[in-house]
């Protein structure tokens, strides 16, 4: 599946959600007027359990009542038998976790007790569309997924581009499923963030906990929409 990746400034596609778990159905289209932060994770993933999603439900509490919209998105671009719905489920319904996550916060006791979350998830979570990826991969889609990841790529020497080229290239034509949104916003790991404006702009997308979530909504919500 092709389609042109969003890039910052740009009007924010909706979100591609294969199931909303928690919450939802949810259109981005519904919050104009309000700024949106879209927390993007997996459930293999031990860093999004201790820092993405913790900053995520601190941001929530806090600006729930000041129009600020957090959604959080389940994506899979790796580990595809672990980041799966039926784990996603687990995670909300029941508080369980998995995997690596499991293994890692066994040793974080603040976060796990009894081999389940100790803390709630309070915003709504959809899972991302997977859609298996159509083979022979044409160049477009291998310059996308380059020029998503690869900061000035056209300045590096012709032997450094021809093998940047190929291991995307191979990466995409063993990958077994493209997780959608995860692909349109170019993200480039997990946990991620999306930051929309009021306008229903793509303002900022950011990979890690930076801890600088909440500045970014101050300065979203002090923009005026006109």
């Amino acid at each position: 599946m092709n389609f042109v990746t969003v890039k910052t400034g740009s009007p924010a596609p909706d979100l591609q959600v294969s199931e909303w778990i928690q919450g939802g159905p949810i259109s981005l289209k519904d919050y104009q007027g309000k700024v949106v932060v879209v927390e993007v994770f997996q459930v293999n993933c031990p860093g999004c359990f201790i820092y993405g999603i913790p900053e995520a439900i601190d941001n929530y509490n806090k600006y729930k009542d000041d129009g600020v919209i957090i959604l959080g998105l389940a994506t899979a671009f790796e580990d595809f038998d672990k980041n799966t719905v039926d784990n996603l489920k687990l995670l909300l319904n029941e508080k369980k976790v998995i995997g690596e996550t499991l293994t890692t916060l066994t040793y974080q006791s603040k976060f796990l007790d009894k081999g389940m979350l100790t803390y709630d998830i309070p915003f709504p979570v959809g899972m991302d569309k997977l859609v298996k990826e159509d083979l022979p991969i044409d160049e477009k889609k291998i310059m996308e997924v380059v020029n998503a990841n690869v900061p000035d790529f056209e300045l590096y020497h012709q032997k450094d581009k021809d093998e940047i080229i190929s291991r995307v290239r191979s990466y995409l034509e063993t990958k077994p499923y493209n997780p959608l949104t995860f692909e349109e916003y170019s993200l480039r790991g997990t946990p991620s963030t999306i930051f929309i404006d009021k306008k229903g702009i793509l303002r900022e997308t950011t990979f890690g906990s930076t801890g600088l979530m909440g500045a970014t909504i101050e300065k979203l919500l002090s923009e005026k929409t006109v």
